[in-house]
């Protein structure tokens, strides 16, 4: 038996040779991979950079998630936060750390989830540098910039009292299926794979946050949809409110499986989090793309609500998440 090839045995530069060979170029820039630094076109003189880091244990466990699993994830949950700002993703820079006897068909199929992922939601990006390095635990780092194309960014602080509270993307299917993960019912979990799936390989709305061009302000609900519509409320000053009727239908897609667990749904959709959709406010008559549902409404206070009930501001903290 022929033992496979690792980092250790293959050394970092032709590992990092393998992986890079995999992803694809594009036209937005001018030098990529190989140089001290990459070299990107924008359409003017602004554009938009985020990061964000995921670590082995804490955000994600090996055992459930494949190597083109957190290649993906890494890509969407970064790129959610460039549409969040109404910008188009151009670029990405990924840093990652591994274990020395990580077999390189491990980093090759990163590769290619990383890749599958940009083909998917920003086909015209790159990927276009970043770091391996060893350690005791993966530890995967992303940069990812976008190109405003003349638009103005749009913030957390626009919400006006009279604006439309609107989300797009799914609500509560990520928490639903890190639950089922947890449960480790393997009938349930192959029962509701679609929910699970969504957790492993989120498919944030990158096209929804281009169009909404017209949003008073917007962002990426990566922590759940009261944690997140608090941070609006508070930058902007102002109070939302949300219609618990509007999120019957968010509900009653999980519930089979909330029954099943011995859950609520409704927690999901309200503070499970990891979902990467976008929720946004729109002045009334503003013309909401399609893709949006009205869930709410901006009114003149403080803090955020369901109804008449003040919503806690509870969801997704990685920073004291141990469980993924």
């Amino acid at each position: 038996m022929i033992n496979p090839e690792t980092l250790a045995t293959l050394g970092e530069n032709e590992a990092l040779k393998r992986t890079v060979s995999r992803l694809k170029k594009s036209e937005n820039t001018i030098v990529g991979s190989g140089d001290d630094a990459a070299v990107v076109k924008t359409s003017n003189d602004r554009f938009v950079v985020t990061t964000d880091t995921m670590i082995e244990g804490n955000d994600f466990k090996t055992e459930w998630s494949s190597a083109f699993d957190l290649g993906w994830k890494a890509v969407a949950t970064n790129i959610s936060d460039v549409a969040a700002m109404g910008a188009k993703p151009t670029a990405l820079v990924v840093a990652l750390a591994v274990p020395k006897e990580t077999e390189i068909t491990w980093l090759e199929q990163f590769a290619d989830g990383l890749q599958a992922a940009v083909n998917h939601f920003c086909p015209n990006a790159e990927i276009v540098g970043g770091d391996l390095a060893q350690s005791n635990q993966i530890v995967i780092a992303v940069t990812a910039h976008g190109d405003l194309e003349g638009r103005e960014p749009i913030l957390r602080t626009g919400a006006k009292p009279g604006d439309i509270l609107a989300v797009a993307g799914t609500l509560g299917q990520a928490a639903c299926g890190l639950s089922l993960l947890q449960s480790g019912n393997q009938d349930a979990i192959s029962a509701y794979d679609d929910w699970v799936n969504i957790q492993k390989r989120p498919m944030p709305p990158i096209q929804s946050g281009i169009e909404a061009t017209e949003a008073t302000s917007m962002l990426d609900i990566s922590d759940g949809l009261a944690k997140d519509a608090a941070r609006i409320a508070k930058a902007s000053g102002v109070k939302l409110t949300i219609n618990k009727q509007a999120l019957d239908g968010y509900c009653a897609r999980l519930d089979d499986v909330a029954d099943r667990l011995e859950l609520k749904s409704i927690d999901w959709v309200l503070f499970g989090g990891e979902d990467h959709s976008l929720l946004a406010t729109f002045p009334e008559g503003a013309t909401i793309p399609r893709s949006f549902k009205p869930i709410g409404k901006v009114e003149a206070g403080e803090g955020v609500f369901l109804d008449e009930a003040d919503l806690p501001e509870r969801g997704w903290d990685s920073a004291l998440s141990t469980d993924q």
